[in-house]
């Protein structure tokens, strides 16, 4: 059952079998991520990041436990501004569109958004970090984090890889996803603005010859290019770099974990060419 605890603003939502609600846990598939352009984040910290940086609002979900919460309120109040449903709902209900017993009491709905390939047009010490066909999505959102913590610019996702909208992305994002711009290529789209990037093109490489930590990134801008977890980069995409190169291992593994590994060469490519001052203390 519905009810409206405020006419045309706020809807009460007690019931699983809610088509409102419905809609909503279906966003765990991304089948209807897709048909519906849309995607999860949890968190009111996340939900005003998100609307305080441009992102469209569709639904906001709260717990019935936060009404009277002034910050709450004003989140509501933004999201019936921008066009967007408020629901006020059980515990029960934001557990199951959570999947989690102890779930955040605050939950959007955002429209999903790409930056076109074409748009990226680097230049000075700008970074960028492409990835090769990410399958995991705790890699893809710990580099999505990583990237915003570095200052670099943005993610292309080269080829078939994992969603960068799924919860569990968007939860290891830490709220990154929402300032760090995505863009996804087939790996001839790829290949072609490769073409006429025109900076250094660094990729990590098991059979790569140079030391990553001797390379000259100052004043040009970079493509990180990081493979698949499995396998590494293909041979295309190996080939069109301008370095190949090799982290150091001290130990019995001879690889590190893909979002470990962007990590590292990230905080290099810093080092040489983001030239940010140490007060971070990264």
């Amino acid at each position: 059952m519905t009810e409206h605890r405020a006419p045309g603003r706020v809807k009460e939502v007690t019931s699983l079998a809610n088509p409102l609600v419905k809609d909503i846990k279906a966003l765990a598939l991304k089948k209807f991520r897709d048909q519906q352009n849309a995607f999860m984040a949890e968190g009111l910290k996340l939900v005003i990041d998100a609307l305080d940086l441009g992102w469209s609002i569709k639904t906001l979900i709260f717990a019935k436990a936060g009404l009277g919460n002034p910050t709450i309120e004003k989140v509501a109040a933004r999201t019936v501004a921008a066009g967007g449903t408020v629901l006020e709902v059980s515990e029960k209900v934001l557990t199951s569109i959570t999947r989690r017993d102890n779930p955040q009491m605050v939950v959007g709905v955002f429209a999903q958004r790409y930056l076109p390939l074409k748009d990226i047009r680097p230049k000075d010490s700008d970074v960028w970090v492409a990835l090769d066909r990410v399958r995991d999505p705790g890699n893809l959102g710990t580099v999505i984090r990583t990237v915003d913590a570095v200052g670099a610019k943005g993610v292309i996702l080269v080829g078939e890889t994992t969603d960068p909208f799924s919860l569990e992305t968007v939860r290891a994002t830490m709220g990154s996803i929402f300032a760090v711009p995505v863009a996804k290529a087939t790996p001839e789209a790829f290949l072609a603005w490769r073409k006429h990037f025109p900076g250094i093109v660094a990729g990590t490489h098991l059979k790569g010859a140079v030391d990553y930590r001797s390379v000259d990134f100052k004043g040009k801008p970079v493509v990180l290019m990081m493979g698949n977890e499995q396998q590494g980069l293909p041979d295309t995409l190996a080939e069109s770099c301008d370095r190949l190169l090799r982290i150091p291992q001290a130990g019995r593994a001879d690889s590190l974990n893909l979002a470990v590994a962007t990590g590292v060469m990230l905080y290099e490519i810093r080092r040489g060419a983001l030239s940010l001052d140490a007060r971070d203390g990264a």
